[in-house]
């Protein structure tokens, strides 16, 4: 079955003295996700303010990212193919867990 679908995200920056703030939303058509992120210039560092909207916005993103991944395992567990409490719960789903 092939499937077609198209996900937004917007991203919000915002920056006050030297901390700018990110906040990325998913869209999915049927739910939203938000994601933070923030960046703090040090005093001595150079004002370079595309850097703190790099590291706020990549650092949003990541935060949605974990959030996904976390939905991505309850439904996977609530149609009854979860880990076992043992396993690893950052081994990629589909991949076997390398030998310790």
């Amino acid at each position: 079955m092939t499937r077609t679908l198209e996900w937004k995200i917007n991203m919000d920056l915002l920056e006050d003295e030297g901390t700018t703030e990110a906040r990325a939303v998913l869209d999915t058509g049927e739910s939203t996700i938000t994601g933070r992120g923030s960046a703090r210039r040090s005093p001595e560092d150079e004002d370079v303010p595309l850097i703190g909207d790099e590291l706020a916005a990549s650092r949003a993103m990541s935060d949605l990212a974990r959030q996904l991944m976390r939905l991505a395992y309850r439904d996977i567990g609530e149609a009854g193919a979860g880990m076992s409490a043992e396993e690893d719960r950052d081994a990629p789903y589909g991949w076997t867990t390398p030998a310790r």
